[in-house]
């Protein structure tokens, strides 16, 4: 095959210089192959994917998608949401990422606002809500996400543990309680946003004052998801705030001695969303996994092995596993909005003046 074709080559560059070659069977014209190239074979392309995504999650996906599209070299950076929307936000005269996967609506929506994302609205955008997703298609809320108290499940009984968020301020949880770093987590400083929200939105005097409580029966800020987890395994704390989806893998997966408490008062339930980069290098790529995660095999699957709650509307409830059917979810009556502009003011105060601090 690769004779003939060199002698078609020969032939028309005899005819004429500017006659291109007629590839075999095809039709479509190509150009010849350049010395040192790929001897006419399809170019792999990239993506490069932001992700604030547990690496349980990564491990799983990212495998399927490129065994699904092996023509696409994927890389996966992983840091938090809000470092995310800084790098995101830094790059954006030359963006080095195509796709964000993984983050809050506030994240989002404060993305979407400033030109960050691209619009792209997918075959199933009918069957996912208004409220979780973003209007003209920049973003799209791929899971649910309750945010709960999560405690270690050998150190504390079930019994014992903190039942409600005004729980935790109660003086027998002194230098029990470890939180992952807030400022470059998009899911704390979720959390925070509600505690202030739900003391009084149109005051946040309020929830500063249960924010120093807070702190001051904090024993440590961990530099990060894994380390929150390795210290709440050795007992160096018993309690923290984090999202169920997170918790569960820890538990189920990974063995570890954790369970959760779903507050009583409601939980903030973050919409975790995913959108392509503002004038993506890998455009074709990054819709082509955008897709993929909405799939409706793949949105089960994640289900029952990643205990994601979906927010595609058009999928059985009776084809999720026992954990989904039962789980009952109350939550905190909460502005979005209102918590995507005011996160910034709201979390430099709180980093400035009550972090460290013991509740002074």
């Amino acid at each position: 095959m690769k004779k003939k074709w060199m002698k078609l080559g020969m032939l028309s560059m005899a005819l004429t210089m500017t006659v291109g070659l007629t590839a075999c069977g095809g039709g479509d014209k190509e150009q010849p192959a350049a010395s040192g190239d790929n001897g006419g074979k399809k170019e792999s392309q990239k993506l490069v994917i932001y992700t604030a995504r547990d690496k349980n999650v990564v491990e799983q996906i990212k495998p399927q998608f490129e065994k699904l599209y092996p023509d696409i070299d994927v890389e996966v950076m992983s840091m938090g949401a809000q470092e995310i929307m800084e790098r995101v936000r830094g790059e954006k005269a030359n963006p080095q990422a195509d796709f964000w996967w993984g983050g809050t609506q506030s994240s989002f929506i404060t993305a979407a606002n400033e030109g960050l994302l691209e619009s792209y609205k997918p075959s199933f955008a009918d069957s996912v809500p208004a409220e979780y997703k973003d209007a003209e298609d920049r973003w799209y809320g791929e899971m649910l996400l309750p945010e709960v108290i999560m405690y270690n499940s050998e150190a504390i009984k079930e019994a014992d543990a903190p039942k409600d968020w005004d729980d935790l301020l109660d003086a027998k949880w002194k230098d029990k309680i470890l939180i992952r770093g807030v400022m470059a987590s998009g899911t704390m400083r979720t959390i925070y946003d509600s505690m202030i929200y739900r003391q009084d939105p149109a005051s946040p005097e309020k929830g500063y004052n249960w924010l120093k409580k807070l702190d001051a029966n904090t024993k440590e800020y961990t530099q990060d998801p894994t380390q929150l987890y390795l210290k709440l395994a050795r007992q160096e704390g018993a309690v923290s705030l984090w999202n169920l989806q997170d918790i569960l893998i820890q538990k189920e997966l990974k063995k570890q001695p954790f369970d959760y408490i779903y507050p009583a008062s409601g939980a903030p339930i973050l919409v975790d969303g995913v959108g392509i980069v503002k004038d993506a290098k890998n455009m074709d790529a990054a819709k082509k996994f955008f897709d993929f995660l909405f799939d409706k095999d793949q949105l089960k699957e994640k289900a029952d092995k990643l205990f994601q709650i979906p927010t595609r509307t058009d999928i059985d409830k009776n084809e999720f596993p026992d954990w989904y059917k039962k789980l009952d979810t109350k939550g905190l009556d909460l502005d979005w909005m209102v918590l995507a502009d005011k996160e910034k003011e709201w979390m430099q105060y709180w980093d400035e003046n009550i972090k460290g601090k013991g509740g002074k």
